[in-house]
């Protein structure tokens, strides 16, 4: 049967463990036409599912789907399905409702005012960190999973990202832009550290039961991504946006925001001989995404390094990104998009912790030695942040 034989024919490719055309970055790829897609399987796409259902299969057919492979994850091939023409279908706004309205813009007021400063933010709950650990419970306490709500009122976080201020989280572009055309982007969850559980708790050595507060979810009422955001283009520039939160946030122990790479000495680095911490919710080496929160310590990568490694794939890293990571096993990973690359820095006496990147892409699959992960420099984009924030 010809499906059976495309199939058959993916699951070789697979098994050479080619790199595909088609390479997934956290768990979004391009399509062999150059149009932004999500890594799925075959029967899930319906336009390429229909194509193989009809029969003959062309020798241009063929050659596009195998162009079209991006993974192979739990005991099935994956391919790169065109986000807008995934359901030929226009976009979809929660259940048949009109899309929202954004709300009208109040009058700015000077952004130092908005933004929280050392030691208001970034504050260091953890132990130091170590590769592909669980964080504490209270660990990051910016961190936030992204609501995407689906056809059928079915809701599920895909992107990560982190809070700011009392009412914007910053994530990437692609978590806003390069999504299915039937998902919308709905709400954040603060406060989270182990989605299987509500309040998280853990057992203290003197059988003390300890809990947090329960998770928070807040609706997005604005979405911001970078104006020069290319969408489909390869190298993923200014791959960074900014969400507005309907309610203004309270801060908690497990609610606070990051600090930004605001200090002099953050604006320009990309802080090459120092540590970084990139964490998430996302894959492990095992392909499951985590219940709880985990961490890595990654190096950062010189740019010269980096473009020579994803030259293979067509890319070109500027100085707006920064490259860390390439150590076997140690990765940020699909589910982790958007979510902060981040640096321990020390001023006037306190530790405290700088968002310095957005996961934006990386190898598949995660982890792979000398294959570093690429993150959107956040120092490179401030003034798009201070442009957009507003009580």
């Amino acid at each position: 049967m010809e499906l059976k034989f495309i199939l058959g024919l993916l699951v070789l490719l697979t098994g050479e463990r080619r790199q595909g055309y088609a390479q997934e970055i956290f768990g979004y790829c391009t399509t062999p036409d150059e149009n932004s897609g999500t890594c799925i399987n075959l029967k899930e796409c319906g336009y390429l599912y229909e194509l193989v259902q009809r029969g003959t299969v062309s020798t241009e057919t063929r050659q596009f789907l195998q162009n079209s492979q991006c993974g192979y994850r739990s005991g099935q091939v994956l391919i790169c399905c065109a986000n807008n023409r995934r359901l030929n279908q226009q976009p979809v706004w929660g259940n048949q409702s009109p899309r929202p309205q954004q709300p009208p813009t109040p009058p700015r007021v000077p952004t130092s005012s908005l933004l929280p400063q050392p030691p208001n933010c970034g504050e260091n709950f953890g132990d130091r960190v170590v590769g592909g650990v669980e964080t504490g419970k209270k660990e990051f306490p910016w961190m936030v999973l992204i609501e995407y709500t689906k056809p059928g009122n079915v809701k599920g976080h895909h992107c990560g990202g982190s809070l700011i201020n009392n009412r914007y989280v910053i994530t990437a572009a692609h978590c806003v832009s390069a999504i299915p055309s039937d998902w919308q982007l709905s709400g954040v969850r603060l406060g989270e550290w182990d989605t299987s559980t509500n309040p998280d708790c853990t057992t203290e050595k003197n059988g003390r039961r300890d809990c947090n507060a329960d998770y928070v979810d807040n609706p997005v009422v604005e979405r911001i991504p970078h104006p020069q955001y290319p969408g489909n283009a390869r190298d993923q520039l200014h791959d960074i946006a900014l969400l507005r939160l309907r309610d203004p946030v309270v801060y908690t122990e497990t609610i606070s925001p990051v600090c930004l790479p605001s200090l002099a000495s953050q604006r320009d680095a990309i802080f090459l001989g120092r540590k970084m911490v990139v964490a998430g919710w996302g894959r492990t080496e095992t392909n499951f995404t985590s219940n709880r929160k985990l961490k890595a310590e990654v190096d950062p990568v010189p740019l010269s390094d980096c473009n020579n490694r994803y030259a293979s794939q067509r890319r070109t890293v500027t100085s707006n990104q920064i490259c860390a990571g390439g150590v076997e096993g140690v990765d940020s990973c699909r589910g982790d998009s958007g979510g902060p690359l981040l640096l321990e820095d020390y001023t006037e006496g306190y530790s405290n912790y700088y968002i310095t990147g957005v996961v934006s892409y990386g190898p598949t699959p995660c982890g792979l030695k000398g294959w570093p992960g690429v993150y959107t420099r956040v120092a490179a984009y401030l003034d798009f942040i201070e442009n957009n924030v507003r009580p």
